[in-house]
């Protein structure tokens, strides 16, 4: 089962660049006395991703952020070296590039989804949600295929 409006996200050591270096960053570094718009994608680098869900976040941070929101958070089951990357190539210094390198965070998330298919392997859904310290008050995820509910447009409206 997957996680729920209300629930506490699941502890878990993420990475992410700082200084030309991959660095642990805890869920509670993340999303501690914070609210935080965290948005996931199946994969750095991909069409949807790179074309439309990432930009759209990029282009809309600020507006985000003016809702009150301390960070934004872009996650994807890849190493903190991709993200970082992507995030470089995408202008995206407004967001946090996070890594979920061995999926451990989202599978405890139950948003896991078999790319294997596509030659991807275990991959994360694509979705987004709002966390206030912690606690998620927002979640929509995407039926596959799609870009819709977790669109920047779509989590800016919902803040």
């Amino acid at each position: 089962m997957s996680i729920q409006e209300g629930d506490k996200l699941p502890e878990a050591t993420l990475h992410e660049m700082q200084d030309g270096r991959p660095a642990a960053v805890t869920t509670d570094d993340l999303f501690g006395g914070k609210k935080v718009v965290l948005f996931a994608v199946p994969g750095a680098f991909t069409p949807t991703c790179s074309q439309a869900h990432l930009p759209g976040y990029v282009v809309n941070a600020d507006a985000i952020k003016g809702k009150g929101v301390d960070s934004i958070v872009c996650l994807s089951v890849n190493d903190a070296f991709v993200m970082g990357a992507w995030g470089d190539g995408a202008n995206a210094e407004a967001l946090q590039m996070v890594g979920d390198g061995n999926g451990d965070f989202t599978k405890a998330l139950g948003l896991e989804m078999d790319g294997s298919g596509f030659g991807l392997g275990t991959r994360s859904q694509r979705y987004a949600m709002i966390v206030e310290d912690g606690t998620v008050t927002k979640l929509a995820v995407e039926a596959p295929g799609q870009l819709d509910v977790s669109a920047a447009e779509a989590i800016l409206s919902a803040l």
